[in-house]
């Protein structure tokens, strides 16, 4: 998918995306262009001498209804896929954050309440069903641009203004998946070492950042030994 063409079908919101997006949404295929091959003689697999080092990985521990993750995601996460960051970063997010589970009763607790934690089981729902990055990329984008305008409860909007079926992630929510997912992000989270203190809580190559998450850019050029490196690391 095209990203200008994604957003533009969400109409002209006053934050509009100026700043992040002036290429299209590729599918992660121009990272590496990785040659291996297999030595007959030695049974050993050798890769070409221009292939670019694996991705690295870039975790954003977040919750759904921050301001802060709002305005991290919206500003400056979606950067990466203009910038050329996107072709060494596997990105993953995680909406779990200060969320927990009350031992009496199991239910899940969101720091901001039963709405967030709906939101955070969408786009948990979201990532798991909508595996091609650039699509649960945009969705999440899409919600969390809502968060910023406090019309989050105007998400299911931004299916139909992406044009992406909102069948399956409902289904997804709907089902004991969606639960399943969010406990899994509640365990990955919770052995978080050092323990998350703050949302957004950003990690690169299990390197947390700390209060300096805005300048994630800066630590993944650092951590990047390939190549062939992008325009945001020149």
């Amino acid at each position: 998918m095209n990203i200008k063409k994604l957003f533009s079908r969400m109409g002209s919101p006053s934050l509009v995306l100026t700043f992040v997006i002036a290429c299209p949404f590729l599918l992660f295929i121009c990272q590496s262009h990785s040659v291996a091959a297999y030595d007959l003689d030695y049974g050993k697999v050798y890769e070409d001498s221009k292939v670019v080092s694996k991705k690295l990985n870039l975790s954003v521990y977040y919750e759904a209804l921050n301001p802060s993750c709002a305005t991290f995601i919206v500003k400056n996460l979606a950067r990466i896929f203009d910038n050329g960051l996107n072709t060494i970063l596997n990105l993953r997010l995680i909406p779990w954050g200060n969320a927990y589970v009350n031992k009496s009763s199991n239910a899940i607790v969101c720091q901001n309440g039963s709405d967030e934690c709906q939101l955070n089981t969408l786009q948990a729902c979201t990532v798991n069903v909508l595996r091609d990055v650039n699509k649960h990329f945009a969705l999440i984008y899409c919600f969390e641009f809502l968060v910023i305008e406090g019309r989050y409860k105007d998400w299911r909007t931004c299916f139909s203004s992406l044009g992406l079926n909102q069948k399956p992630v409902l289904n997804c929510i709907n089902s004991v998946n969606g639960t399943k997912l969010e406990q899994k992000y509640a365990i990955e989270t919770a052995q978080l070492n050092p323990p998350h203190t703050f949302v957004p809580w950003v990690v690169v190559n299990n390197q947390p950042i700390g209060k300096d998450y805005n300048n994630f850019t800066a630590y993944a050029c650092k951590a990047y030994k390939g190549n062939s490196a992008p325009i945001a690391c020149q």
